[in-house]
């Protein structure tokens, strides 16, 4: 199967949500809904408009899984809406870690030394994908000042790219 990793914006925003809702909703039974999220209503201004940017994974025009990043200072980043379709998932495609070399090898291009998420306890692939990755646990107190916070994370990691 082929796939490709491109930026996608606004136009792909019901794709997005498609993908993203059920994952979060269905599958992992967290309490939140669109309305929670009105990023993905407005990916160009709230993901691309300070440097930030939006990736999906797509094949034969359907899309598999996603990959963001807000920028929120001169040198970091949030990562954001990083999904996989159940069925795209694990080691043999490799879709997840495409994704996220993807957005590592953008950052190191572009300057950004460091990389911020939070996230749900409930996703414990996810958790230990992230420290597969590198990426070391912090605490929510020792965030940057700037973090855009979501409202339902409590699990937080940073990544060096120093």
């Amino acid at each position: 199967m082929e796939v490709q990793i491109t930026q996608i914006k606004n136009e792909s925003a019901a794709a997005i949500i498609d993908l993203v809702l059920p994952i979060q909703q269905i599958e992992f039974k967290v309490a939140i809904t669109l309305s929670d999220q009105p990023d993905l209503l407005d990916i160009d201004n709230i993901y691309y408009k300070n440097g930030g940017a939006f990736w999906g994974a797509t094949s034969e025009g359907k899309l598999l899984g996603t990959i963001a990043m807000i920028k929120f200072s001169e040198n970091a980043v949030a990562l954001r809406k990083m999904f996989v379709k159940k069925e795209f998932r694990g080691k043999e495609l490799g879709l997840a870690q495409r994704l996220l070399e993807n957005l590592i090898i953008h950052c190191k291009n572009n300057g950004i030394e460091h990389l911020y998420l939070g996230t749900v306890p409930v996703l414990q692939a996810a958790l230990r994908f992230y420290e597969r990755n590198g990426f070391q646990k912090m605490e929510k107190a020792d965030l940057p000042a700037q973090f855009p916070l979501m409202g339902g994370d409590s699990v937080f990691y940073q990544l060096s790219l120093k």
